[in-house]
């Protein structure tokens, strides 16, 4: 792998950073305490090409490689967590996953408006009762052969982008076969008659993200949702999530950055015992400890961007990634805001906000156990579940 950017790659990077340091962080404090993101910036990440990265020009995607999608990412997710999961989840889970897996019709419907960002995805796959357990969905999608309709009933639960989507990937048994083999996958308008949402406010992080618990009562969609074929739904999941994991572990990267970041810049002005703390060197010791989680952290994220590059298998790799990353943010934060002292429990410093925003990666696109579970399988060639 070689780890010099190029000036295409260098150039995205320099347009993520002046993105986020202009349109996301000076409002991430006020959008956190509101629990709401301004939907404004949501236009303007399609207008830059953030919500088009690696979807092909012909379907109205600005291309680009993996490592380039990585590098906004992990920008966004510096600025804040919350906006990077916009991204991550309309276009890293829904947007590739239609490239990957839909007709020309899905394509050519959806790709153009999810890129720009006149569209909204998200990925409904948790359920009030079954996170980790993917295979052992409740809701259910029957098919009526007469009307070549199927009608959906069940419920899912922390659905990102969940009020603001104007689509949901919809994950929902179709058969009773045991275990995955009854799962298929859904292209529905959140607009369909049956379909409601509730939004979910009182998050510990990510506030300002629109996370929703999304309910379906006889809700009727047609075969030319299915998304794939009947009964791969559950491969249509996983193969979002290998790669929705790698986006994750980059925003896990941002936020450590900024832990960073802020460390540095509270510990070079704050004195105690009349000089600046950074000049201690327990201080110090807590601020290379988030460095080497950083550097650590960055380049994991990297290796997965490069191998599916490459066209090389990733998903081991994915996993290692997500789940050192998100366990890594959760340490930087901690260390910044023991760096900050007392300062670093009220939100007018940014240590707080990072390890609450911190603390949820552990928990999603798979918990950090379950991460452990999937390496362990890859290495041993035994199932855990």
């Amino acid at each position: 792998m070689n780890l010099e950017l190029s000036e295409e790659q260098t150039a995205v990077r320099q347009l993520a950073r002046d993105f986020a340091d202009r349109e996301v962080a000076p409002y991430a404090a006020a959008w956190d305490r509101a629990e709401r993101v301004d939907r404004a910036v949501v236009k303007k990440l399609g207008a830059v090409g953030f919500l088009g990265l690696t979807v092909p020009e012909q379907y109205g995607g600005s291309g680009g490689d993996h490592l380039s999608y990585v590098l906004v990412t992990e920008e966004l997710g510096r600025a804040d967590s919350a906006v990077r999961g916009i991204v991550s989840v309309s276009l890293g889970l829904v947007a590739k996953t239609i490239a990957a897996w839909g007709n020309e019709e899905q394509k050519r419907d959806w790709l153009p408006r999810l890129c720009s960002g006149d569209a909204l995805g998200c990925f409904g796959l948790t359920e009030p009762g079954t996170g980790s357990d993917a295979g052992n969905l409740t809701t259910r999608a029957v098919h009526d052969p007469a009307t070549g309709t199927y009608t959906v009933n069940g419920a899912k639960m922390f659905i990102t982008n969940g009020t603001w989507a104007d689509v949901v990937l919809l994950f929902a048994r179709t058969n009773d076969e045991p275990g995955h083999r009854g799962v298929s996958a859904f292209l529905v308008p959140t607009d369909t008659p049956g379909l409601t949402r509730r939004e979910i406010h009182g998050k510990l992080g990510l506030r300002g993200q629109a996370t929703a618990e999304l309910t379906f009562d006889d809700m009727r969609v047609p075969a030319s949702a299915l998304l794939g074929p009947e009964g791969k739904g559950f491969s249509v999941a996983m193969s979002a999530l290998a790669k929705g994991r790698m986006s994750v572990a980059a925003g896990c990267v941002g936020i450590a950055q900024a832990a960073l970041d802020a460390s540095l810049a509270y510990a070079a002005q704050r004195e105690q015992f009349g000089r600046p703390i950074a000049g201690h060197q327990l201080v110090q010791e807590l601020i290379a400890d988030i460095s080497v989680d950083v550097d650590a952290a960055r380049l994991l994220t990297w290796r997965v961007a490069d191998l599916i590059d490459r066209g090389l298998p990733f998903a081991t790799e994915s996993s290692t990634a997500k789940l050192f990353a998100s366990e890594a943010a959760v340490r930087a934060a901690s260390n910044a805001l023991q760096v900050h002292g007392g300062y670093g429990y009220i939100d007018e410093f940014p240590a707080g906000k990072l390890l609450r925003d911190a603390r949820v990666m552990t928990l999603y696109e798979g918990t950090s156990q379950i991460q452990k579970l999937l390496i362990g399988r890859s290495l041993t060639g035994v199932s855990a579940f």
